[in-house]
């Protein structure tokens, strides 16, 4: 039977302050505006750029999202929580990188040129 000590320590474990949602929410709302503002104003005449800082700022709310709601961190269940996470992360990226490169490859070994599909067949 646990004391209100004992309940306290026990809810405290592996939860965030009411500062560090704060800060996590704050954040997230930050790292979801920014780029709405730069596609909406078009702040950028470049959209490779445009594209690179939405990928990066969307990188960086994935960690944002981790640390503050998910509480991934190498101290909570020795780190094995971390490992599974990174390790699920890689065979996504994996993934998706090898269905995007097939894809591509497809596409550039399948698809008639526009030079070929105007000729005159003989």
């Amino acid at each position: 039977m646990h004391g209100a000590s004992g309940d306290a320590r026990g809810d405290a474990h592996g939860h965030g302050s009411r500062r560090g949602y704060r800060i996590g929410v704050a954040l997230s709302i930050g790292l979801t505006v920014v780029p709405f503002w730069l596609v909406m104003s078009q702040a950028l005449s470049d959209a490779r750029v445009t594209a690179a800082i939405i990928f990066a700022l969307a990188l960086i709310q994935i960690v944002v999202h981790v640390v503050s709601f998910l509480h991934l961190d190498t101290r909570s269940e020795g780190g094995w929580t971390l490992l599974a996470f990174l390790f699920t992360a890689v065979i996504v990226v994996l993934t998706i990188g090898g269905s995007i490169w097939v894809m591509y490859h497809l596409n550039v070994n399948m698809m008639p040129t526009p030079d070929a599909a105007a000729a005159p067949m003989h």
